[in-house]
């Protein structure tokens, strides 16, 4: 990771910030400290502070995330049971985001995240009480991935929030790709290869290492503070008036998100790509895996040649963002989207362990890169006050999709055979790039991006 200057934040305004040519009506926006900051003050020691906390919290989680589904198994070996570990994490983010994205635009984003992440550290040790009084089922542990996720709602949509207020406008892109490689690294190459070895010790191991880290986060995370804190200037329906409800306040999210002339394509283009890719991947295994599939790994040798992903996206997070704003942020994602579908046909043509190492690599990189640009316009076009609601509800979409692909690509392959679901989705991947390049633009997105608070 490259290294950065330490300085403090400079120029910042209290100014609520404003939307350049926003297409919809503008909206008053009420409270709060956290006016947008100007536009270049560097990557500075606060978001130094939340990028080694991004680290910890993902180190911890990748280190539950290896271990679970081999404590599941050992648990039960109902493949109902077992799958309702997984369907336990996402359940939060499909009915709770956007209510926890009013929490945050209501709230100190900084001061959420520290008390999710210390929510969190109570349910590791809980859990480790609960292994050691010998009293872990698979029920009990499907209570506490439920409970453990719904910090994750809380703490991830805070912390992407966050962001805008810690550095500026210019360092955006930087911003995220550090965060975004960060978390890849320290969740999939540190993390799930200590929880898989931690495993093996017991499982208390497991959860007492993970408490052990969220401990750490949590006490570095109460370096994270300036003076007034981190609320932003809250953006409100109606005449302006802060006693609003929550209802309200989550309409006027989904409102604003679908009115948005660029937010709204990226999000439905995101949401589609979500369900394609899924799909994609739920049936993958069986061309892959075993004896009878076309290529013919181990198991063993799968979930190693699927860190290629995780390699390609750590690569893709060190593409300087520079080149992305010259060479055009749209024409990029773009690019970078058509790439991947096209990708996902080569180790259908070519069945080899190296055309899909080759797949993972590239795609892993381009779809960093393409992550970390439609976040930086999201947080560029997206008022302050309003990035959690937007955040809440675009996760709604993106992660509901996501739950609707793998049992789309089951019933595809049992309807057509597992070739049609690995031709297909691909070429639904291009054709989805191709609407979005009729929706949007540069000239749009530039038109849409909020004026510098510093501006008068």
């Amino acid at each position: 990771m490259a290294r950065h200057a330490r300085r403090a934040p400079a120029g910042r305004s209290d100014r609520p910030p404003e939307v350049a040519n926003d297409r919809s009506a503008a909206s008053p926006r009420v409270g709060g400290h956290g006016g947008g900051p100007s536009r270049r003050i560097g990557i500075n020691r606060l978001f130094g502070i939340h990028l080694a906390g991004v680290g910890g919290s993902n180190l911890a989680d990748g280190v539950i995330a290896a271990a679970l589904p081999l404590i599941a198994i050992g648990l039960t070996r109902d493949p109902l049971l077992v799958s309702l570990t997984t369907g336990a994490f996402w359940l939060p983010w499909l009915l709770g985001s956007l209510l926890v994205g009013v929490a945050v635009d209501r709230g100190d984003r900084a001061r959420i995240r520290h008390r999710a992440l210390m929510a969190r550290l109570g349910i590791m040790l809980a859990a480790l009480v609960v292994v050691l009084t010998d009293a872990l089922t698979i029920w009990a542990l499907i209570a506490l991935v439920l409970a453990h996720a719904v910090t994750e709602v809380f703490s991830d949509l805070a912390a992407d929030a966050l962001i805008p207020q810690l550095v500026g406008r210019d360092d955006l892109p930087r911003a995220n790709s550090r965060i975004m490689g960060m978390a890849r690294l320290m969740q999939e190459f540190i993390g799930l290869p200590i929880g898989g070895a931690l495993v093996t010790l017991g499982t208390a191991w497991v959860f007492g290492v993970a408490a052990g880290l969220l401990a750490l986060v949590v006490v570095l995370l109460f370096q994270l503070t300036r003076p007034g804190g981190f609320a932003a200037d809250r953006e409100v329906p109606g005449d302006g008036d802060a006693l609003t409800t929550v209802r309200s306040d989550a309409v006027h999210g989904i409102t604003r998100l679908w009115s948005h002339d660029v937010v709204r394509p990226l999000t439905i283009a995101a949401a589609l790509s979500n369900l394609v890719f899924t799909a994609y991947m739920a049936v993958f295994v069986l061309w892959v895996v075993g004896p009878e599939s076309r290529v013919g790994l181990e198991p063993w040798q799968y979930p190693v040649l699927l860190m290629t992903f995780s390699a390609g996206a750590i690569v893709g997070s060190l593409v300087p963002s520079d080149w992305s704003r010259r060479s055009g942020e749209v024409r990029v994602v773009l690019a970078t989207w058509i790439v991947n579908g096209m990708l996902m046909l080569l180790p259908v043509i070519v069945p080899t362990w190296w055309s899909i190492a080759v797949t993972g690599v590239l795609v892993g990189a381009t779809n960093m890169v393409s992550n970390v640009i439609a976040m930086s316009i999201r947080q560029r076009v997206v008022p302050l006050g309003l990035l959690g609601r937007i955040g809440g509800a675009s996760r709604t979409l993106s992660f509901g999709s996501m739950a609707i692909g793998g049992p789309l690509g089951g019933i595809v392959a049992s309807m057509f055979g597992l070739a049609t679901v690995l031709w297909t989705m691909p070429a639904v991947a291009v054709i989805v790039t191709l609407w979005l390049a009729t929706q949007i633009d540069q000239d749009l997105v530039d038109q849409a991006e909020i004026a510098p608070a510093a501006a008068t």
